[in-house]
């Protein structure tokens, strides 16, 4: 009898697949392809001619490097608080019963399920209420308020893939806490919360609308982005930097893809 998987699907399938798909990325090849025309005040499709010459001004534009090692910075800082911080929440919901644990995990997701000028409009406001200035500190609470939630959905998913047993086994075997911690947790959670961080960084390093309320004066990546479109001219060298930004945040994505795939996988067993 042959494998479900080795059936062919049937064209209709394919077709609608295919539709799917270019909808989802011919915007973005769209943006490859403006990196290189030689137009610079309009799109005009086709483009009136190729050149590599965007990308040397892109180089050269002290503004692009600032604005790119702003949002490095927010964005490491960014996913080092969530990966302490939702791994914490995650150990204490998963591990632990208490009452109001449902409710708390609830309060935890909740961030990153509100719509995103909610969430800017709250911290502004709370900003504002402290007295406390807008710099590259509030951008970077702003972005850790959801950047906790991606971590925390990798973790507590992990944890609770994780048995309960081995942990006891560690410590009836005479392990302390932290050789139970090194040779049992963190090989059962380390893909995961690996995951979670470059996800975080991902989505903490293209964050637009966060960042328009907490940033004050301090201009991110996305930020500069928005305001070079606003300009008539050199408008390619948007495209350049969008590149970039794909990049960026499509590689991580596509490691914690390659590393969570095999999951249910139980780590830590022959310590």
């Amino acid at each position: 009898m042959r494998s479900d998987r080795n059936q062919r699907s049937p064209l209709p399938l394919k077709i609608g697949a295919a539709c799917g798909l270019l909808f989802l990325h011919l915007p973005i090849l769209l943006i490859f392809v403006y990196a290189f025309t030689t137009e610079e005040k309009s799109y005009q499709w086709p483009p009136p001619g190729l050149t590599l010459q965007w990308f040397g001004i892109a180089w050269n534009r002290p503004d692009v490097w600032t604005a790119l090692a702003l949002s490095v910075q927010v964005a490491v800082i960014a996913t080092a608080i969530a990966l302490v911080l939702g791994t914490l929440c995650a150990a204490a919901v998963s591990q632990t019963k208490f009452f109001g644990r449902e409710g708390i995990s609830l309060l935890v997701i909740l961030p990153i399920a509100l719509p995103g000028i909610v969430t800017g409009i709250a911290l502004r406001s709370a900003f504002s209420l402290f007295d406390i200035p807008f710099s590259v500190w509030t951008i970077v609470l702003g972005h850790a308020t959801f950047c906790v939630v991606v971590v925390y959905n990798n973790a507590v998913a992990r944890f609770r893939r994780t048995s309960g047993s081995l942990i006891e086994a560690s410590m009836d075997l005479g392990a302390d806490g932290f050789q139970t911690f090194r040779h049992v947790i963190l090989p059962n959670i380390g893909t995961a919360l690996l995951a979670g961080g470059m996800l975080a960084f991902a989505l903490s390093f293209d964050e637009v609308i966060v960042t328009t309320f907490t940033g004050g004066q301090q201009m991110t990546l996305p930020i500069w982005m928005l305001e070079e479109l606003i300009r008539p001219r050199q408008r390619p060298v948007t495209n350049v930097v969008a590149m970039v930004v794909v990049l960026v945040t499509f590689l991580p994505i596509l490691a914690a893809y390659y590393l969570t795939r095999d999951g249910d996988q139980i780590a830590g067993g022959g310590k």
